[in-house]
């Protein structure tokens, strides 16, 4: 069972930037797709974006309608990290962001445990 472990995450003001790190205990070469969720206080943990396996691809990646053109996914394998790019925050992005394995037949369900995700904290 692979493990990941998020960071990066922090406080910003509207309108900034953060990196969000997902580091893997292991080899993710071989996984077709990794997923980063985030989860506001009292609500559910909803589905945020999406990479493949291979990350050059034009339809790697794919975002949910409200961070589209904002955030972007990345992945080195080599590394064994997936990347989330965050721009032009808004106060709504404030969250915990997780990453995990998303299950091919629903993406809001994950494959693995939960790790304890990274804080962010957009001020308006």
């Amino acid at each position: 069972q692979v493990h990941f472990v998020e960071s990066g995450g922090g406080l910003v003001q509207a309108g900034g930037s953060l990196r969000l790190s997902c580091t893997a205990s292991e080899n993710i070469d071989s996984v077709n797709a990794i997923a980063w969720y985030r989860q506001v206080t009292g609500k559910q943990r909803e589905f945020v974006a999406r990479i493949a396996r291979d990350g050059g691809r034009t339809d790697s990646a794919l975002y949910i309608d409200s961070v589209r053109r904002r955030f972007t996914i990345s992945r080195d394998n080599a590394k064994k990290v997936v990347f989330l790019q965050m721009s032009r925050l808004k106060p709504d992005d404030t969250a915990v962001y997780y990453c995990n394995i998303p299950s091919p037949t629903n993406w809001n369900q994950p494959l693995t445990s939960w790790g304890q995700g990274t804080q962010v904290t957009v001020s308006s």
